[in-house]
């Protein structure tokens, strides 16, 4: 079989109708387009979801219960770009005879400002300064306590048992109450314990989790998670992003390969004296099949190149300033350092809808095929 020769039959068939060629190929090229846009867009939101929920405060991986002779040092395994050193404990805060309980989280402050967001959420005054007696308080809590900015308050393990006196230096609002209700920030002292340390790991761009995790080498006794297993809620909600966007392809698609059968349906009847010209030539109904897949495929292959060009050139003009989502995301708490989102091209993304046109594409091709395996040469020539 001269399959040079079906492939040039199959352009000139299509070169015939141009009108009804350039319909189709505008309708493939805008689908692929608009899908790799999309796609694009899709990752980028679950990216933006991501860098929101690491760097307001807990970071990519996280590390509880280190022993005190382990340094800090010891975590920056490759991918790893910031180690911060942290120390909890519960306590009680104190003030003008009101009582609130806390999560306090000794911290380096300058450290702290330089990977992590939660600064950027100040409400009043400002973020603690290194070696200060001073407290980050959440807003809610302080309003609770009756505090202000520059009160002092006493904190103490238990109540009624003496403590520290902390001044209030500043109270955050990120709209998550687990954040605003139960942490609070204070500069760790010289004289910090020697006791067990937790760690927040904030990675390199493009560095997996699961990698950095697998790659430290910490005791036993040591919990080691990734922000997809301290945050199982995000993970399903990108899943179900993704899952959505192939449903999206499929049903877009399933409408692209209607309107393509009965485009080459048009185009069977409009040309079915050829057809039935090289029926009555001796051309088998296999080689017809070929030469109308030919034509589908071609025209998908050069509609869908097309539409590549096209949604990688919007993709990449959306990706440098990013879309501001911030209107419609300010009360989402996956967005509560920024709705900025910015769009990114993956290989999947910039395959899948144009495999995905072919496939259906060819399947709406056996429509017309059978069309054309049902008409006897003698009965064509004689409709015509």
């Amino acid at each position: 079989m001269n399959l040079r020769l079906w492939w040039g039959m199959a352009w000139r068939f299509l070169w015939r109708s141009q009108r009804s060629t350039a319909a189709l190929t505008a309708m493939i090229a805008s689908a692929v387009a608009t899908l790799i846009f999309l796609d694009a867009l899709a990752v980028g939101v679950s990216d933006a979801m991501i860098r929101n929920s690491v760097s307001l405060v807990s970071g990519h991986v996280t590390a509880e219960n280190i022993p005190a002779d382990v340094a800090p040092e010891t975590l920056l395994v490759p991918g790893v770009k910031q180690v911060l050193q942290r120390r909890t404990a519960q306590v009680w805060l104190l003030h003008d005879g009101r009582l609130a309980g806390t999560s306090l989280w000794s911290v380096d402050p300058d450290a702290e400002k330089n990977a992590t967001a939660l600064w950027r959420k100040t409400t009043s005054g400002r973020y603690p300064l290194p070696g200060k007696a001073e407290l980050f308080l959440g807003e809610p809590v302080a309003e609770e306590l009756g505090l202000a900015v520059g009160d002092t308050l006493l904190v103490t393990d238990e109540p009624g048992r003496p403590g520290r006196e902390l001044e209030l230096c500043g109270t955050f609002s990120t709209g998550i109450a687990a954040l605003d209700r139960s942490l609070s920030f204070s500069p760790m002292q010289d004289n910090a314990g020697k006791g067990p340390w937790n760690a927040a790991l904030f990675l390199t761009d493009g560095t997996a989790p699961e990698a950095v995790r697998n790659a430290l080498r910490l005791p036993a006794e040591t919990t080691v998670r990734t922000w997809a297993e301290r945050m199982p809620d995000l993970k399903q909600l990108i899943d179900l992003n993704a899952l959505c966007m192939i449903l999206v392809m499929i049903l877009v698609f399933f409408i692209v390969s209607l309107g393509i059968a009965c485009a080459f349906v048009i185009f069977i009847l409009k040309n079915i004296r050829e057809h039935g010209i090289m029926k009555s030539m001796g051309v088998h109904t296999h080689e017809t099949a070929l030469l109308l897949m030919l034509q589908i495929g071609g025209l998908t292959l050069a509609a869908s190149a097309l539409g590549m060009v096209i949604g990688c050139a919007a993709t990449l003009l959306a990706s440098g300033p990013g879309l501001d989502l911030g209107a419609m995301t300010s009360h989402n708490q996956y967005f509560a350092v920024s709705g900025v989102v910015y769009p990114r091209l993956t290989l999947s993304g910039l395959v899948l809808p144009p495999l995905m046109a072919l496939l259906f594409a060819l399947l709406a091709g056996i429509w017309p095929v059978c069309m054309v395996a049902r008409q006897r040469p003698a009965e064509v020539l004689r409709s015509i």
